[in-house]
């Protein structure tokens, strides 16, 4: 290749490269006005409830009093004493959800007797909310954190077997007709044709049962728990210490977002799917 075509194919490869980036500082410009109103309007609800005699016990939700304890809980390592046992809960469950969501899926995806045997009941199992198995969660398992991981399990089953399912009933039947003519048995149907077919809608489903355990653990920890973020609440709301309970959700909010983040990163990375 010649120098003149060489330097003419820059201007061509910075184009895209400037437009990209362009997009990822708009991105970020968007992202950071966002988290600039949302501080305004905790601060001005700070304020109001600072300067109405009812509500005045209340000033330790405000961002400053919030932020402040909120330094000292990391400093001191409350925090992550805190953020811990909740982690190994949500994930304990959420691997209870995959283990048993996935297969399941993926048999209610391709057997279509199975799936119309199963839909009424598992429809009407998704509707009911994971709190409502509370009572026989505690007299089922041994221990409070056995209870809590069950609880979180039924609340994140039912996002990952629906996706896993819908995804394979997308796949095209072409692709089975073809494996069997070359010669595939099941576990070659398996691992190299439903697997990677299905693989953004299994990560995604996971995605959403993240985010409902996430939702589910704080009021699970309400049980005979003495750690975690939801027995940090609790304990927050008895004590009359506003400023620790702001803050605790301040973490909780914190941690949420970072594991959502990255799902959404695994879902771009490890997908087959990809964009031009």
């Amino acid at each position: 290749m010649s120098l003149e075509g060489a330097a003419g194919d820059i201007p061509a490869l910075a184009g895209p490269a400037r437009a990209s980036q362009g997009k990822t500082l708009r991105s970020l410009g968007f992202a950071g006005l966002g988290m600039v109103l949302l501080m305004v309007l905790w601060w001005v609800g700070g304020v109001l409830v600072e300067r109405n005699p009812n509500t005045v016990a209340f000033a330790g939700f405000a961002p400053v009093p919030a932020l402040s304890r909120l330094a000292d809980m990391v400093a001191s390592g409350e925090a992550w004493a805190m953020i811990v046992p909740s982690l190994e809960r949500v994930l304990g469950g959420l691997a209870v959800a995959i283990a048993i969501g996935v297969p399941l899926g993926i048999l209610v995806g391709r057997v279509p007797m199975l799936r119309e045997i199963t839909n009424i009941p598992f429809q009407f199992l998704r509707m009911i909310s994971p709190l409502s198995w509370m009572p026989i969660a505690v007299m089922a398992f041994p221990t409070w954190d056995g209870a809590i991981v069950f609880l979180i399990a039924i609340a994140a089953l039912w996002p990952v077997l629906f996706a896993t399912a819908a995804g394979l009933k997308r796949v095209d039947p072409a692709w089975f007709k073809v494996a069997r003519n070359l010669g595939a048995r099941p576990w070659h149907m398996l691992f190299l044709i439903i697997l990677p077919a299905i693989s953004q809608d299994i990560l995604t489903g996971i995605r959403l049962a993240l985010g409902v355990a996430w939702i589910v653990l704080v009021p699970a920890e309400y049980l005979g728990v003495t750690s975690g973020l939801g027995y940090a609440i609790n304990d927050a709301r008895d004590t009359l210490e506003y400023d620790r309970l702001a803050a605790t959700v301040v973490i909780i909010g914190a941690i949420g977002f970072g594991l959502d983040f990255l799902c959404q990163q695994a879902i771009a990375r490890l997908s087959w799917h990809r964009e031009d």
